[in-house]
């Protein structure tokens, strides 16, 4: 049975869940409706958190993966004491406020990743629970121990992502997740049975899951409360609770009605619901402080007492602190002075270089789990001698995604949003289409995650087009805050994992399968572009990125032959050398004309070069060399088209 102060509580957030969408014009109120007595539950008594330090690492996790139903979250944060004021929820889905339409990281205390499209907060989710049962693993229950609580709708499990992540999660058996699937049979056209048919319980147990199918208890704060207890005990399943709901109660008028979804009430509706519920008709945002004062003052307590519980046990801890901070803040400074240095001639594929290079580091940079969609030795992400993750190995560092390319981004995220880990996990670049969801996110949110793509040109060979990245490159520097690196050779791929580990966002490094020749000192990854050649009196500039930099270097040798002096530029980092200062970039840019040799789309290089070699087109199968050789990308077309160049501008 409800007490008088949870009906109290939950009417004041049903109450906000109303008024905060009239007052924008915008937003979802129906699912904050439905599932207020849930957030009520969950944050008041079974939820480890600490407002007053939402950060401290052995907190439980919280993902609203139907993010749409924000007002919920905020309307949470708000009354639990996390800092976000009355004034931050009059403000929703505003310019610059912290309450926009989706929960966003780094924008709202409280908010562990961001949410929206929807599936993915679910698969951020899994990642989050790999990352908490590996650092128990590691470090031992006394210092972590917590769990990772997800709700979810109808439209997260439709999406593919939801499928994938779902099947890793059992596999994996991540006891220590729990998510309520809000099963309210609503989607924006109508009654989920428009769509779908499926029986979720019965996927989800397929799955490996425990699934507990509580019924018409939404509104019900005890049994609500016992299915979280039975799922948090649930050892070595993931757990589902499947939550029958109904979206808009206590609505007259729109409760299990569509138009409850994504449409604010009108204002004769939100009067009509708050008489229902015996709240002020005529109050705007009433949240009387006889109600919420207590209520955030006990949670706040709890949750201080488990914050110092905690820290009273890590100063007890006599495990390797060392290790935790290195995991948590990153590596001591010099640990790269531990890399790999290739010599100049030395010809070896840069994703053989990468591995060379993640191997050489691990013992200077703990946390590293490594992972791939079924390529590990293809991609270069194969640590020698690891562990495997598994159910039953928690603490291994390589994990097998499977062919799952979409969960393994999304997850990545998680896991890094989780903290304590750095996730790096690779696939055959093409398939980066498959992830970019997971990579814009990535960015959005600056998850400290490392996406290794190998095959990254029509190098790949016989695989045909279908393998052969073409646009990708391009189309993953047209996303903001993700930093992408191409390195030309081992030297420039040693930096470029340096570059990863301290970057504080998420990072795309783009690897090669055929062999390359060391021509570079890996400078230029640092500012994204140097100079590799520098002639006096040059006539021209060769710029390149990946495996084209060796083949510029051999270019301008015949050009110097030719009495053609020819400056070569290595650009592995589009956005690095853009960040740089003007003075920086006309130098390493030079005042003769340029000419970019890259083996994907042109589109794009006019911005630094006046004509352009590239592949406009799809590839084709054959063997990679013969592949690049005839769409162009070799030497004697790199010096006819500069050829041209210089005499042209010496004809000015």
């Amino acid at each position: 049975m409800n007490t008088k102060t949870d009906d109290q509580v939950i009417n004041v957030i049903r109450g906000l869940a109303m008024d905060v969408p009239l007052k924008a014009k915008s937003g979802h109120q129906g699912t904050a409706m439905a599932l207020a007595p849930l957030a009520h539950v969950l944050f008041s008594r079974v939820l480890k958190h600490d407002p007053a330090d939402p950060n401290w690492p052995d907190r439980d996790r919280f993902i609203l993966s139907n993010g749409h139903a924000s007002v919920l979250l905020y309307s949470m944060l708000h009354l639990t004491g996390y800092g976000l004021t009355m004034g931050d929820l009059q403000q929703f889905r505003q310019w610059g406020s912290r309450t926009p339409g989706h929960p966003e990281m780094h924008q709202t205390p409280g908010v562990e990743v961001t949410t929206g499209p929807l599936g993915q907060g679910f698969a951020n989710a899994v990642g989050m629970a790999i990352a908490e049962q590996n650092l128990r693993a590691r470090f031992g229950g006394d210092i972590v121990n917590h769990h990772t609580y997800v709700f979810a709708g109808d439209g997260c499990l439709m999406e593919g992502v939801s499928h994938e992540a779902a099947s890793l999660a059992g596999h994996l058996g991540l006891g220590r997740l729990v998510v309520v699937f809000d099963d309210n049979h609503i989607t924006i056209d109508g009654n989920t049975s428009l769509a779908c048919s499926d029986d979720v319980p019965a996927r989800f147990r397929a799955y490996g899951w425990h699934v507990d199918e509580i019924g018409e208890v939404a509104n019900d704060c005890d049994a609500v409360e016992d299915a979280l207890l039975r799922a948090k005990a649930v050892v070595g399943q993931p757990s589902l609770i499947v939550l029958r709901s109904h979206i808009g109660y206590p609505s007259p008028r729109l409760t299990d009605d569509h138009e409850a979804h994504g449409n604010p009430f009108t204002p004769d509706d939100v009067a009509a619901t708050k008489a229902v519920m015996g709240i002020p008709t005529d109050e705007a945002f009433w949240v009387p402080a006889k109600v919420v004062d207590p209520y955030r003052k006990a949670v706040m307590a709890k949750g201080a007492k488990a914050h110092a519980q905690w820290q009273a046990r890590f100063k007890k801890w006599t495990g390797d602190k060392a290790a935790w901070a290195q995991s948590w803040d990153g590596p001591t400074a010099g640990w790269d002075a531990k890399l790999p240095v290739s010599p100049a001639g030395e010809k070896l594929a840069t994703r053989q270089s990468f591995q060379k290079v993640l191997n050489a580091s691990l013992p200077f940079v703990p946390g590293i789990i490594s992972g791939s969609a079924d390529l590990t030795g293809n991609n270069g992400v194969k640590i020698n001698d690891a562990v495997n993750l598994s159910a039953t190995t928690t603490g291994g560092t390589q994990v097998h995604f499977g062919i799952r390319e979409h969960a393994m981004g999304a997850a990545l995220n998680g896991m890094a949003l989780h903290g304590g880990v750095l996730p790096l996990a690779g696939t055959f670049f093409v398939f980066s289409d498959y992830l970019r969801p997971a990579l814009r996110l990535a960015s959005l949110s600056k998850a400290h995650a490392v996406y290794i793509f190998s095959h990254d040109s029509v190098g790949v060979g016989e695989d045909g087009p279908t393998h052969q990245p073409v646009e990708q490159l391009m189309s993953l520097r047209l996303i903001p805050d993700l930093h992408v690196i191409r390195p030309a050779d081992a030297n420039e791929v040693a930096q470029a994992w340096h570059d990863a580990v301290h970057h504080d966002g998420p990072t795309a490094i783009i690897l090669t399968r055929q062999a390359v020749t060391t021509v570079t000192d890996g400078s230029a990854v640092a500012k994204g572009a140097g100079l590799i050649v520098d002639p006096r009196g040059a006539q021209v500039t060769l710029l390149g990125t990946g495996s084209e930099v060796c083949l510029c270097v051999e270019a301008a040798a015949v050009l110097a032959v030719k009495g053609i002096k020819a400056r070569v530029v290595s650009m592995p980092s589009w956005d690095r050398f853009a960040a740089q200062p003007k003075a920086y970039q006309r130098k390493v840019l030079g005042t003769v004309p340029t000419l970019s040799v890259e083996a994907g789309v042109t589109l794009g290089w006019e911005r630094y070069a006046d004509d352009s070699i590239g592949i406009d087109r799809f590839g084709a199968s054959a063997p990679g060399n013969v592949a690049l050789d005839k769409l162009g990308i070799n030497v004697a077309n790199v010096v006819a088209r500069a050829t041209r160049l210089a005499g042209a501008q010496k004809g000015k």
